[in-house]
């Protein structure tokens, strides 16, 4: 009896009847890139996308377990389970969605650089050629400046998390910095550390963000879709999302 009831159990599993159990949702996350998700003083995690998880964990009766890793590291240790979703400012591209799932849109993800005031330099080649432009690793922008920039002469220097990207500006080791618009605008040019520094040139098109799964938890992106287009529909995005920014981050 006890066979046959295993052999049931795994029948039903091989044949996707199985339901996982998602009472704990683990979350990837690299906390150097406020506004989004970054460390406060006494080391918690905050941030806009911390808020979101929270609230998606609270809404789908979950456990929310957030697990700290390098960006560039993010998609391998999804795959190997280290944890059950990417939610860190990941940008849908055609590359990652060959080897991972995404939730629906969590928000747009324009990209600006960032130099010197008065450095006049601009994204692109003409300007930008012989100087050095620092990305954050495993980023939308890395693969944009390693495929358009650097076979054309600008040299593109990558960094584990992006906290190095701006200490490298200040220092002088930089002459650019390529990063999402709002995370550089909130999360540097506002603050004391990026006095001095301004956005160089208009902005470039790169998307927008949302929640990376592996492929074979269809059950897992259903209930976060379910669940974030609740959000949006009673307002409970809108209200985290004043909390730390004056515009619409979602947008159309």
């Amino acid at each position: 009896m006890k066979k046959f009831a295993l052999c049931v159990a795994l029948a039903l599993a091989a044949g996707g009847a199985y339901a996982k159990d998602w009472s704990t949702i683990r979350f990837g996350v690299d906390a150097s890139y406020a506004p989004f998700e970054s460390k406060a003083p006494d080391g918690k995690l905050v941030g806009f996308d911390i808020d979101l998880g929270n609230e998606i964990c609270r809404r789908m009766k979950a456990k929310c377990v957030w697990v700290e890793q390098d960006f560039d590291g993010m998609i391998p240790a999804l795959k190997a389970r280290k944890f059950d979703g990417v939610l860190s400012a990941l940008t849908i591209t055609p590359q990652r969605e060959q080897q991972i799932a995404f939730s629906s849109k969590l928000f747009n993800t324009p990209t600006r650089l960032v130099a010197k005031q008065g450095s006049n330099l601009q994204p692109t080649i003409a300007s930008l050629k012989g100087k050095s432009v620092g990305v954050e690793q495993g980023s939308i922008q890395e693969t944009y400046a390693k495929e358009n920039w650097a076979p054309r002469g600008i040299n593109i220097v990558p960094y584990e998390n992006q906290d190095q990207v701006y200490l490298d500006l200040q220092s002088g080791r930089l002459d650019a910095a390529l990063q999402d618009e709002i995370q550089a605008d909130l999360g540097f040019l506002k603050t004391p550390r990026g006095a001095g520094f301004a956005f160089a040139g208009p902005e470039i098109p790169t998307g927008a963000a949302a929640i990376g799964l592996r492929k074979d938890d269809a059950d897992l992106k259903a209930e976060l879709d379910k669940t974030i287009a609740e959000m949006i529909q009673d307002g409970t995005y809108k209200k985290i999302e004043s909390k730390y920014f004056d515009f619409d981050v979602y947008g159309s």
